[in-house]
């Protein structure tokens, strides 16, 4: 008897380490909006003046969510989540005018999404680094984006440039200062992409980007120093000095301008393209902590992650596109063949792409429907909203009496389905609460492709190897 008594406990511990493995809602964290309330009410009274910002080795970089910064113009939290709403419109307007103008297409898809806000950067990316820029190491902070091959800031003497808080780089006062002609880039200035062009009265190499705000930027490409600060190690690098912005309104003060993170490729100008970067590393702070992290080149943060193998798609050689197999909400499977996340005909449509600029993980409509559904099925204790908020469609009530609520949880699996391929998003990955709701993180759009977005992300750990074509997640690396 005692022998069978040892023998049910030890089966029964194992059975809850698994529940926990494998992500049972009722063995995770709760949900409690009182606390969600307090932690919120923390993040908005913080001061971005005294961030800290501690000296970086080479190739390292601190990084914050920008609405560290942007918090100060909203009277409240859910205020500062309606900007972030109208981000998240910006964002699928612009990557649906790239995608579209890769395959030919007129308009845009999510046209119909696009709300008008102020200071919104077109969405270009939720998560910022500090640079410390030229010979009078002018620091700036920079909008991360991997969605993009160019890396550019705001470059004095200006024609029209939008007022940004941090000091204004001015090219003339950095003796490192270069301006590139045409020659030394000469690829890139004869390309088929029209944002590049070589100016035939000085033969210097120009850029003009055209976002889908109607937000534009233009200027020459150059390049300068950016100092590391432990070492004193300075690295040149090529950028676009932005003499003329247009949309002023759709630029936000706090960020001077952009960088690349998109893939290594040869002639690129991305971040990475110009390190070597065949492994970028990257903590991604959660949105309301207003905590510091890092992004660093060259080595891996988290060797033992979960991973995902990373796909090349010739059509959007900068995105980070990764081989995503099925979805499950609990433990109820999308019901999708895994070959539908393929790409698809001389377009590549089809696959999920990993984007910093992307707040919500965002799906083609169909799926979407299915993976509400099946949401909707497990969520059957919660009252349900009659009005949702946009750009939700599915939320919950918070209990009145401020007691826990369980919601479930959302699995990815990349290439197999097994524990080291799978990403388990939590009920605080998958739900976020907005004025008295909970709702479903995730978002559908008029598009073959998937994005994988930043608020599943928020806390995780990130190695990017395109040597080794993988992804590696690591839950939970950056609190």
């Amino acid at each position: 008897m005692e022998k069978f008594l040892h023998f049910h406990l030890l089966m029964s511990i194992i059975f809850s380490v698994l529940l926990v493995v494998l992500g049972n809602a009722n063995s995770l964290s709760p949900l409690n909006s009182t606390y969600i309330m307090q932690t919120r009410k923390r993040f908005m009274s913080l001061d971005p003046t005294k961030l800290p910002d501690p000296p970086m080795p080479s190739y390292t970089f601190t990084v914050y969510h920008r609405d560290v910064f942007e918090k100060s113009k909203f009277k409240d939290y859910d205020s500062l989540l309606e900007n972030r709403f109208a981000r998240c419109h910006a964002r699928a307007s612009y990557l649906a005018s790239v995608l579209e103008s890769q395959n030919g297409a007129q308009g845009g898809e999510m046209s119909e999404l696009i709300q008008k806000s102020t200071d919104i950067f077109y969405g270009s990316g939720e998560y910022v680094a500090s640079f410390f820029i030229g010979t009078q190491m002018i620091k700036n902070y920079l909008l991360l984006d991997t969605g993009s091959d160019l890396i550019w800031w705001q470059c004095g003497p200006c024609e029209a440039c939008y007022k940004q808080d941090q000091p204004l780089y001015d090219s003339t006062a950095s003796k490192t200062f270069r301006i590139i002609g045409c020659n030394q880039h000469g690829k890139r200035c004869r390309t088929v992409n029209p944002a590049y062009y070589c100016n035939l009265e000085n033969f210097e190499c120009r850029y003009d980007m055209h976002y889908g705000d109607n937000s534009q930027t233009k200027g020459f490409i150059a390049d300068d120093v950016i100092t590391f600060l432990v070492e004193h190690w300075q690295v040149r690098v090529t950028f676009g000095c932005s003499k003329d912005q247009t949309g002023e309104l759709n630029f936000s003060s706090f960020a001077s301008g952009i960088v690349g993170l998109g893939r290594d490729l040869p002639d690129g100008y991305s971040l990475p393209s110009q390190f070597g970067g065949n492994v970028m590393s990257m903590c991604l702070p959660s949105f309301d902590s207003g905590k510091g992290s890092i992004l660093s080149f060259h080595t891996s943060k988290w060797p033992r992650a979960k991973s995902a193998k990373l796909l090349f798609n010739y059509r959007y050689p900068s995105f980070y596109f990764v081989n995503i197999y099925k979805v499950s909400i609990n433990d109820k499977e999308v019901p999708v063949s895994p070959s539908w996340w393929n790409f698809k005909g001389p377009m590549m449509k089809g696959g999920m792409f990993v984007d910093t600029g992307t707040s919500y993980t965002t799906f083609p409509h169909d799926f979407y429907t299915v993976f509400r559904y099946i949401f909707r099925a497990e969520v059957q204790d919660i009252p349900m909203a009659e009005i949702p908020v946009q750009p939700f469609d599915t939320c919950y009530k918070e209990d009145p009496n401020g007691h826990n609520l369980y919601f479930p949880v959302v699995k990815f699996y990349f290439g197999s389905v097994n524990s080291s391929t799978m990403l388990l998003l939590a009920q605080e990955r998958v739900v976020v609460h907005y004025r008295g709701l909970y709702c479903l993180a995730f978002v559908g759009w008029n598009s073959e492709r998937s994005v994988l977005g930043m608020t599943q992300l928020q806390g995780v750990g990130l190695t990017f190897d395109t040597i080794a074509s993988t992804l590696s997640f690591d839950i939970d690396a950056c609190e």
